[in-house]
């Protein structure tokens, strides 16, 4: 069994004092890290154990010692607990969230004031305005106070949810363990309490008898908390059900008593009869005094609702660079058409499995505008992986433009694709021995199964018929492409490694020639392997060698490393090591020799600083630029009919170079058919899907996501995929602006192709703006009103 990482922080260093910002950012840094106990030895900081929001389904436990300061605890999240061994200072557990606190000793001045979940056991007695203004959502359960003495001044002065124990053991006050006018403005919750008290507010709190049910939770839990307040020995004493009494706040109904009078007779009775009729300006105005107020319609409105549809990107279709409508494939999900769902990726990438299920670091979830109210993403793989059973889509007739793509990876296969579907003759020439350039060749079968790729790339020849394999281009050979095609399209991507020029860099071995070789199990590896260079292919290194046998596995970087997601994940459960900044000297046959002397054993040394192009078969008319290709913003050359897309042009993802595909063969298509490249997706209306071009994002702010469950963190299937989808930007048609439209000013109007309209009728609007503020995907926009004339 594993032990909990631990660490021990100081409130005080032989400086001084720690402020309490600095303390803070080292609780965050350690939580980052994996340290699940933190021991602090407090020197009156604030704030001690809360926000610590990286908690979740793995617990960190705080134990607090010397003097703490105030807010202990204060937006405490789920996961989180805090164990102060001492008093402690004012509000503690403010705005608590969820952790549980418990104090061995007694609490100061605002105990919980505002928490809307969580525990605070108090071993002792607690000042002034405690338990005020808590809250209560009915999704979670209610936030919980005990206290083993009494309560101060104002308890529960605006109580609105949560449940306070006091126990009235050693009081501060015998006669009275509630305090000073305790409930005032008591809106919800409920008090037990044991012992005497002085009065409370009747108006708004009432006391009733503790139910059956009430004790039996009263026992079970006062049992619990005199076990974490380490005082079980008074549970006998404290279990006489004739000891306790209970509060509960008054509803609507019990305040309007037989002496509350109506707004109409206060009018009427005090108003009226008192100042006459208008107050005391009622001989200056002719106003409309009617009990409902004049609202202004029409022209008047001072702001209007716009049902703004699919007219701003959905932030994970932003985010993609493919261009996805990742709303639309949940959309169809929703509707029960999850074939036609995985399908529409096929008009994006021809690899929706083995780039959306498997490769893609998913950028669409981390774009995802749930993450902003932390909550999880709709989880893109599960879609994305049943992409493998697509089959190859319908293919128009061929226009007579032949296009040439010169290589096979992903960048080149897109260019192909995109062009086939959009009528063209596309010819692919790639130097290796099999298609798919390094998904073939080099990246590991770890992170994407064999008959996954294998299934996409047997889909891809169906639709790309002229593929010639092992073709090395030279330069005479590109001229007689650019004289034979309409249009040349370079996808060469980079396969020449980078080096350093230091002593016995001869015994360095490129990181793509090791992956090339270990795919194919021909590659040695020793015991011990260095990585010279800790970026994402670096990592694949260090996981493929692991398999191959070596077991001391040292990435070495100048800098903190680039490596991000499943491919650092992956480095770091075979057990690699992150070591920066370290500078190379030299290589010998004992390993790697840091500028500082150090020598890092090593059986075999891998260099994996990155890949340049090899654009020696490129005529002098096509510009270059630090040894890539440079392009337009349509992916388009110095030569007007020559492209260049993917790592030819700027090293990025997978993902990068499929979009950069897709980017330039929408301009070839616009020139070669004369037509605008909007017109290349027409396919999609069989899905109705509205796929725009538009560039511009929808602001996160315009989203409403107090609709969904945090507590959904698991994806097990697509239907919970599908209903988790705030669908931003496009209207889910869940009809919930209508419904709470005060004014029942808008409707749905059916329009052709299975399509709809949400409209609003300018007579009964009073622009309230109620829609917009409702919507969860954002669709409505409340502008202003600027009338003809």
């Amino acid at each position: 069994m594993s032990r909990t990482k631990s660490i021990s922080l100081q409130g005080k260093s032989p400086s001084g004092r720690v402020p309490s910002r600095i303390l803070e950012e080292r609780v965050q840094e350690a939580v980052r890290s994996g340290v699940r106990k933190v021991e602090i030895q407090a020197f009156g900081q604030h704030g001690l154990g809360g926000r610590v929001f990286q908690a979740g389904d793995n617990p960190v436990k705080f134990i607090v010692t010397g003097s703490s300061g105030q807010r202990v605890g204060a937006m405490g999240t789920p996961g989180t607990s805090i164990e102060v061994f001492g008093p402690v200072s004012d509000d503690v557990g403010w705005l608590n969230a969820g952790a549980e606190i418990v104090v061995h000793g007694y609490a100061s001045n605002g105990v919980g004031n505002a928490m809307a979940q969580g525990k605070i056991f108090v071993a002792g007695n607690i000042g002034s305005r405690g338990m005020t203004m808590t809250k209560y959502n009915p999704r979670f359960d209610p936030p919980e106070l005990w206290v083993l003495g009494s309560a101060g001044d104002y308890f529960a002065e605006f109580m609105a949810g949560g449940i306070a124990v006091i126990c009235g053991h050693e009081p501060q006050e015998p006669s009275n363990v509630l305090g000073y006018r305790p409930c005032v403005g008591m809106v919800g919750g409920k008090i037990f309490f044991r012992g005497p008290i002085d009065g409370f507010s009747q108006a708004d709190a009432r006391m009733v008898p503790v139910s059956d049910q009430d004790w039996e939770w009263l026992q079970e839990n006062l049992a619990l908390f005199l076990g974490r307040i380490k005082r079980r020995k008074l549970l006998k004493k404290m279990s006489r059900r004739q000891d306790w009494g209970c509060i509960i706040a008054r509803t609507p109904t019990d305040k309007a008593g037989p002496g509350t009078r109506s707004m109409k007779e206060f009018r009427n009775e005090v108003w009226d009869s008192e100042l006459g009729r208008g107050g005391l300006i009622g001989d200056l105005t002719s106003l409309d005094r009617s009990p409902i107020p004049l609202i202004t319609t029409g022209d008047l409105r001072r702001y209007v609702p716009v049902w703004e549809h699919q007219k701003y990107m959905a932030p994970c279709q932003a985010a993609c660079p493919t261009g996805m409508p990742v709303q639309e494939r949940w959309r169809l999900v929703r509707e029960g058409k999850v074939d036609e769902a995985v399908d529409v990726a096929l008009a994006f990438t021809p690899f929706p499995a083995s780039i959306c299920g498997y490769l893609c670091p998913n950028l669409c979830m981390q774009g995802c505008t749930k993450n902003l109210g932390r909550l999880k993403p709709v989880d893109i793989t599960i879609l994305g992986k049943k992409g493998v059973d697509s089959r190859a889509p319908e293919l128009p007739p061929v226009s007579g433009v032949r296009v040439a793509v010169i290589g096979g990876g992903p960048a080149g296969i897109s260019m192909a694709w995109q062009l086939r579907l959009m009528g063209h003759d596309p010819v692919i020439y790639d130097r290796e021995k099999i298609l798919g350039g390094k998904m073939s060749t080099a990246i590991p079968d770890h992170r994407i199964p064999q008959e996954v790729l294998g299934a996409e790339l047997d889909r891809v020849r169906k639709v790309l018929s002229h593929v010639h394999l092992e073709e090395n281009l030279s330069r005479k050979e590109f001229e007689r492409l650019k004289n034979d095609f309409e249009y040349v399209v370079i996808a060469t991507g980079a396969n020449r490694p980078r080096t350093i020029p230091i002593p016995g860099s001869e015994r360095m071995i490129p990181a793509l020639t090791f992956l090339k070789n270990a795919k194919q199990n021909q590659q040695k590896t020793g015991k011990r392997l260095v990585v010279i260079g800790a970026g994402n292919v670096g990592c694949d290194v260090a996981t493929e060698a692991h398999r191959l046998g070596a077991r001391e596995i040292t990435l070495i970087d100048i800098q903190e490393p680039a490596s991000f997601g499943k491919e650092r994940e992956e480095a770091e459960k075979v057990g690699a090591k992150f070591r920066y900044p370290c500078f190379t000297r030299e290589i010998t046959a004992d390993g790697v020799v840091l500028t500082t002397g150090e020598i890092i054993p090593a059986d075999t040394v891998v260099i994996s600083i990155g890949d340049a192009p090899d654009l020696g078969f490129l005529p002098d008319n096509i510009t270059t630029d630090r040894g890539f290709i440079r392009v337009d913003e349509v992916n388009r050359t110095s030569d007007p009919r020559v492209f260049a897309v993917g790592d030819a042009v700027k090293p990025g993802l997978l993902t990068d170079a499929i979009g950069a595909g897709r980017k330039a063969a929408l301009e070839i298509h616009s020139l070669a058919s004369g037509r605008p490249s909007a017109d290349r997706d027409t396919w999609l209306d069989r899905y109705s899907i509205d796929y725009s071009e538009t560039s511009e994002r929808i602001d996160y702010s315009r989203m409403t996501l107090e609709y969904f469950d945090p507590r959904v963190t698991e994806y097990n299937d697509l239907s919970v995929c599908g209903t988790q989808c705030s669908s931003c930007g496009s209207c889910m048609d869940c009809g919930l602006c209508e419904a709470i439209c005060p004014a029942g000013a808008i409707s749905r109007r059916t329009l052709d192709n299975k399509k709809f309209e949400r409209t609003v009728d300018p007579d009964r609007c009073i622009g309230c703006g109620f829609c917009g503020k409702c919507c969860p995907c954002g669709v409505w926009d409340l502008v202003e009103n600027f009338p003809v004339g």
